[in-house]
């Protein structure tokens, strides 16, 4: 199914506005405790009870809008409802702790196995907004699968070692920032590979 056209405001309220709204939810009830049939719960574990079905509407009316999901949506819902509904069940917030070092690990992984089979499989997904040559994607992809690395080491060491209000605070900013600051470092790579640069100056030279 084609992509539709959907504002980019629009798919970004619908990307994050989950987690935006788990962030605000914890901070209102971090404190508080609540007895459900006979069970006591800390405030995590019902704003992930609560953020399971918010992260399931909203990726479906994202599907409903453009008509596709990207892998990585596909795989983040999954593990939200697993990892999510584990934390749930059996009432124990490392579970969900764990989701972003496990999206992470895969996609390195996926990466990797495509660079060994001398692919690069992010070309395949973003292939149609970034014209860079062949080089300049596997470039690109060793840099992806690295990056994806160092995020499910700090994602460890950190619900490991530190707070759950540090980790909250991680999770909501922390890698929306660090995914920013890593795309911005790749310009000088995506221009220094352009296809189109490189057309405009044959084109000049002509």
């Amino acid at each position: 199914m084609s992509e539709k056209n959907v504002s980019h405001g629009l798919k970004t309220a619908l990307e994050m506005g989950p987690v935006v709204a788990f962030f605000i939810g914890y901070l209102l009830i971090k404190d508080r405790q609540f007895d459900i049939a006979g069970n006591t719960y800390e405030g995590f574990v019902l704003m992930t009870a609560l953020f399971i079905p918010v992260m399931a509407i909203s990726t479906f009316i994202l599907w409903k809008l453009t008509g596709t999901l990207s892998v990585m949506q596909i795989l983040t819902l999954v593990l939200v409802v697993v990892f999510g509904g584990l934390t749930v069940w059996l009432n124990d917030e490392r579970f969900f702790k764990m989701k972003p070092t496990i999206i992470y690990v895969i996609f390195a992984a996926i990466l990797a196995f495509g660079l060994m089979r001398g692919q690069s499989y992010l070309e395949k997904v973003m292939g149609e907004v970034m014209a860079i040559d062949s080089e300049g994607w596997f470039k690109l992809t060793k840099r992806f699968a690295l990056f994806f690395l160092v995020l499910a080491s700090s994602n460890e060491l950190i619900w490991r070692n530190f707070s759950t209000d540090l980790w909250v605070q991680f999770k909501t900013f922390g890698l929306p920032i660090a995914m920013f600051g890593f795309f911005m470092a790749q310009t000088p790579l995506l221009t220094q590979h352009s296809t189109e640069q490189k057309k405009e100056s044959d084109d000049d030279q002509q």
